[in-house]
């Protein structure tokens, strides 16, 4: 899974670099096994943008990508289409992606975090719970659009090396959502629309139902190819 995860990454068009950031030995063997440029962090990181935030802090890019790496289907656009709008906007510190909601179970799940944004594509609340609120008489044009968060977050690399640092706030506090530690400090996060499905990798069930897509993708190439 985790190859997987390092050659897709690879293929979008604005990373120069892709490291793999562990504290953990096997993870290391294994990534060296394959040729990827692995690096070991400290084990005491309280969360995977703070192990991102060591690496970054030896390297002198200008941005940094966090991918997960239980994320073996992950689409390479989907990673530029993030990068390509922060580019040449000095004012936005951080950027992540969304995608609307099309399957209504989704909408009342507390494990698929929805996003909001303003006119700007910047975001203004990231919550567990539906939002916005749809009153029973919206319909039609009046209808509201619910977009979910997909978990892909492009830094300033200045900035990620404070985030850290910042003041933990009662929403993330409350929503268990570290992004809004961002917004609760004052700093603008740029959502960009995507039609990427995430599909991570947390449960054994979520292994079998990504074996069956990609063995699924591969049966598409053959009858193309």
């Amino acid at each position: 899974m985790l190859q997987h995860v390092y050659e897709r990454v690879s293929l979008a068009r604005y990373l120069t670099q892709v490291i793999i950031a562990t504290d953990d030995d096997r993870i290391l063997r294994e990534a060296r096994r394959f040729g990827a440029q692995v690096r070991m962090t400290r084990s005491d990181h309280l969360s995977g943008t703070d192990r991102v935030a060591e690496i970054a802090s030896t390297e002198s890019a200008e941005w940094v990508v966090n991918v997960q790496g239980d994320e073996p289907l992950i689409d390479p656009n989907a990673i530029d289409t993030a990068i390509l709008p922060l580019l040449d906007e000095p004012s936005i510190h951080m950027g992540t992606l969304k995608k609307r909601i099309e399957d209504p179970e989704e909408l009342h799940d507390p494990n698929v975090v929805k996003v909001v944004t303003d006119r700007f594509e910047n975001a203004i609340y990231f919550s567990r719970a539906t939002i916005p609120y749809g009153r029973q008489e919206a319909r039609g044009k009046d209808a509201p659009v619910h977009y979910k968060h997909i978990g892909l977050y492009v830094y300033r690399r200045d900035f990620l090396l404070r985030y850290s640092g910042l003041a933990v706030g009662p929403l993330e506090k409350s929503e268990r959502l570290e992004q809004l530690r961002a917004l609760e400090n004052g700093f603008k996060i740029r959502v960009v629309e995507t039609e990427y499905e995430s599909v991570g990798v947390d449960t054994p069930e979520d292994l079998e139902r990504v074996s069956k897509l990609f063995e699924a993708s591969l049966a598409g190439v053959n009858r193309n190819g």
